[in-house]
């Protein structure tokens, strides 16, 4: 569905609940535990159990071969989205796909019966969709991300998700498309996910996070070369973010996508939540630098507004050191 004067589509997609159905069949969510215990949705936990008997299936096999492999769930689900529907045919499949695995899935599509399965509990898939839609409702990205980035002409797609992966969100750059693919705001403990709707700021973080992340890498793909003389001048970032993004590139995407989020949640939600999500930031990902950045990005945003620049590249090479003198006297 496309939420009312919003440039997000909020909706479900078969291809998308296949995937997940297989890779519940598989040993992700036993090593999504291990690394983060969290209490899942109903949906996943019974469709799990629906389709325990299915997990030497050669549609799991083939893709616990991928995961072993450490094939990123972005392409997996990229590869699900290029399925026709309904026959579940892939006009050509890359060479890295399990032999035939188009046909492996529409097996399984058929053994586990999941037409049946998804009416079954329709109810739980269209609150998550009612919810997300409510979330979007009047909400445009696009004008914010051309801020930065300039025009946009790729449509944002937000498809809510209560099956697997429980805890990890997903941008796939489709034909013409932005999607993401998130799953509810885990809740402490074993307790059950939040609904969508009651963490706004939740669906606002993982969509612009996606979408900021894959248009950001667009962008300096685009603008390559005067992105390469900017990145001899490093980011003053602190030792922990520099050991968990190595490159230039990584660095400043990330740094970018919190100061955006936070900005986001200033403007169109309250002071509070972009705090709390500074806070957050801060703490678990130890980025101190945080509220410089901000600092330094509204001033572009300023700066932007009174005609000095026209989109991000043109204020890159002034953007280290900005941040440096942002962080000094932040500090103080």
């Amino acid at each position: 569905m496309t939420t009312n004067d919003s440039d997000v589509s909020v909706r479900l997609d078969n291809r998308v609940r296949l995937i997940s159905a297989v890779l519940a069949c598989t040993r992700l969510p036993e090593q999504n535990q291990q690394r983060k215990p969290h209490g899942t949705h109903a949906h996943a936990r019974a469709t799990q159990k629906r389709l325990a008997d299915l997990r030497a299936h050669e549609a799991v096999v083939g893709m616990q071969t991928l995961l072993d492999r450490g094939t990123p769930l972005e392409a997996i689900f990229s590869l699900g989205m290029l399925l026709r529907l309904p026959e579940l045919m892939i006009d050509s499949l890359p060479p890295w796909a399990p032999s035939d695995w188009d046909d492996k899935l529409g097996d399984f599509y058929a053994c586990a019966d999941l037409t049946a399965w998804w009416n079954e509990e329709d109810d739980a898939w269209q609150k998550s969709l009612s919810e997300t839609a409510k979330v979007f409702r009047n909400v445009q990205l696009k004008p914010f991300f051309e801020q930065f980035f300039g025009g946009i002409t790729d449509s944002l797609l937000f498809i809510p998700n209560i099956s697997f992966p429980t805890d990890q969100e997903l941008g796939l750059r489709l034909a013409g498309t932005l999607a993401t693919i998130v799953p509810p705001r885990l809740a402490w403990g074993d307790s059950a996910p939040w609904p969508f709707d009651e963490d706004p700021a939740h669906v606002y973080r993982a969509a612009i996070t996606q979408y900021g992340r894959m248009l950001m890498h667009s962008y300096l793909r685009q603008h390559a070369d005067q992105a390469a003389a900017v990145t001899q001048n490093g980011l003053p970032v602190g030792d922990q973010l520099q050991a968990m993004y190595p490159t230039w590139e990584e660095q400043l995407t990330t740094v970018f996508l919190a100061a955006a989020v936070a900005i986001y949640l200033e403007d169109h939600v309250s002071q509070t939540e972009a705090n709390a999500y500074v806070l957050v930031e801060r703490k678990a990902r130890g980025m101190t630098v945080l509220p410089a950045v901000i600092h330094v990005l509204r001033r572009y945003l300023s700066e932007r507004e009174a005609g000095r620049y026209q989109s991000l590249i043109e204020f890159l090479p002034v953007f280290p050191k900005q941040l440096r003198i942002a962080a000094r006297l932040v500090s103080l």
